[in-house]
């Protein structure tokens, strides 16, 4: 027992204060033996230290990683002429802590030479990359064309030749990428999947128009990344358009941008852009017409406005036996290597002044107020005016499937002409010659 004013461990307490007393319930513990007791002050001493080092590592990472985020930014808006919001740039693929720009001679945009672009990777880790973004810059002066139609490879909605033969056997059941959709009425431009085009009229000057893509070089874009790519866009076509000295005013985005549809329907479901095909085929037989469609919403002020058309294998399949010679080669390969479409697409006001398909030697421009095409570059277009400002309407088949429906074309061609120029109020309206669709 301990004496009065003492605690347990014979420890003088002040004057008036009760010792301490043990609960019965509470079992008496050895005392710990000196060895044992300095190891266990050992251990607190270094559980303390280990766990002061690994706050500091802690902060020393955080530390690096926003160094290294800072720097990317740097690098990203230096890349870019300084156009783009690299901050923004870097929240893609939910948040980026480092990148760079590519390397290349076209991986460096510069405003005194367009068209331009700049590309910009992620590195996930030392000695590795992978795409982030890339930014492209056209305008109406340019040496190369805003709006190019034809079936040129890089045009071509399901993929590249030499990719095919690892494709599925339905080909055209779905396209690379969605056709492209008004960014809200359309006037600010249009949006696809892994891409948002903002475009600006220029109140007077040269250029009459500019537009800005930022385009996601990956896979599976989210909305999220979607709505970041719009307003990389939007902000660096203000910025552009100010140091262009091209007056333009572009309303906000306030519309959600949600992933647009790339599989094929039955024309009988159009009800937007490709709308007048279904129509069409309701009044004529359809033959060897596509018999796919992918389409997308049609906005009152939209300065382009396209509907893909294609072929499934049950049509090719159809079509093949009434066919002879080189066309029944097509007919093959159209399951595999070179599928069966054709796209419409209409341009409207100052976009008008910058379309064009490949030539033998160089781009041939699509002129306003003009109407022709053939089946060598497999174009036609015709013209119309809308609101007293120009319009183009064009239409491309690709190159092995021409020759198969060429006969169907004048009339197909009319009936989606007639349709955009009556939905849009357009007048003055400009068809090609017959002689247009005869065989080369």
């Amino acid at each position: 027992m301990s004496h009065h004013g003492e605690d347990r461990a014979g420890t003088r307490l002040p004057e008036g204060v009760p010792p301490v007393r043990r609960p019965r319930w509470l079992p008496r513990l050895p005392p710990v033996p000196g060895p044992w007791r300095d190891r266990r002050n050992k251990l607190l001493c270094i559980a303390a230290a280990l766990g002061i080092g690994a706050s500091l590592w802690a902060y020393w990472l955080t530390y690096t990683d926003v160094r290294d985020r800072a720097t990317s930014e740097d690098q990203v808006a230096e890349a870019c002429a300084g156009i783009v919001d690299a901050e923004a740039a870097m929240d893609l693929r939910g948040g980026v802590v480092r990148a760079r720009p590519g390397s290349g001679d076209n991986d460096e945009l510069r405003l005194d030479a367009l068209p331009g672009s700049c590309q910009i990777y992620r590195v996930p880790g030392p000695g590795k990359s992978d795409g982030l973004f890339s930014l492209i810059v056209r305008t109406s002066a340019d040496d190369a064309p805003m709006n190019v139609v034809g079936d040129e490879t890089w045009l071509e909605p399901f993929g590249h030749r030499e990719d095919r033969e690892f494709r599925p056997d339905d080909v055209t059941r779905r396209a690379d990428h969605a056709e492209p959709r008004p960014l809200g009425d359309g006037a600010l431009g249009h949006y696809s999947d892994d891409s948002v085009t903002v475009r600006a009229d220029c109140a007077s000057g040269n250029p009459a128009s500019l537009q800005v893509t930022a385009r996601a070089d990956y896979d599976d874009v989210s909305d999220e990344d979607r709505r970041i790519l719009a307003e990389l866009a939007r902000g660096s076509a203000a910025q552009a358009a100010s140091r262009l000295k091209c007056d333009s005013q572009l309303s906000r985005i306030s519309m959600q941008l949600k992933t647009p549809e790339r599989e094929l329907r039955a024309p009988k479901a159009a009800n937007a852009s490709c709308a007048w095909y279904g129509r069409h085929l309701d009044e004529s037989r359809r033959g060897r017409l596509p018999d796919r469609m992918l389409e997308a919403p049609t906005g009152a002020m939209s300065t382009t406005e396209t509907c893909l058309l294609a072929a499934s294998p049950t049509s090719v399949r159809e079509i093949a036996p009434h066919l002879s010679g080189s066309q029944r080669e097509y007919a093959d390969r159209a399951l595999t290597h070179s599928p069966w479409w054709m796209r419409t697409a209409s341009f409207f006001g100052a976009e008008t002044e910058s379309v064009a398909f490949e030539g033998l030697d160089d781009y041939e421009y699509v002129k306003a107020g003009t109407a022709g095409g053939g089946a060598g570059p497999g174009v036609w277009w015709a013209s119309s005016a809308c609101d007293g400002r120009p319009a183009v309407h064009t239409l491309t088949v690709s190159y092995t499937y021409d020759d198969v429906v060429l006969d169907r074309l004048p009339a197909l061609f009319r009936a989606y002409v007639e349709d955009i120029t009556e939905r849009r109020g357009c007048t003055d309206v400009e068809f090609p010659a017959p002689s247009a669709f005869e065989a080369d």
